[in-house]
């Protein structure tokens, strides 16, 4: 009767060893799955920022070409406003010399 119940113990031991295992693989598994979709998430998130980024990188160029155009418009218009002055300047030369010449006579 011993051998009977010694090998009754050896397995239900080994039994409960097998129920423990699988429990233990069912809670891992369901970490690694945790897991996996916290990676997914974050894959996802990083993907999103670099589309953000890459957005913004567009913008940011376009805005530097607008910017270099008003410049380049900006000093045209200095340009056209040098030269007006330069003319009103020789005008007014003009004016002066033309007043002193009647002053002076």
């Amino acid at each position: 009767m011993s051998k009977r119940l010694q090998t009754a113990a050896k397995v239900s031991a080994i039994a409960l060893v097998m129920l423990l295992t699988s429990g233990c693989a069912a809670e891992l598994q369901r970490q690694v799955d945790e897991l996996n979709a916290r990676v997914d998430r974050i894959a996802a998130d990083a993907s999103a920022a670099q589309s953000a980024a890459d957005a913004a990188a567009a913008a940011s160029s376009e805005a530097r070409q607008m910017s270099s155009g008003a410049q380049s418009t900006a000093n045209q218009a200095l340009n056209a406003a040098n030269q007006a002055q330069a003319c009103c300047d020789a005008t007014n030369e003009k004016i002066d010399r033309a007043f002193q010449r009647s002053q002076s006579k």
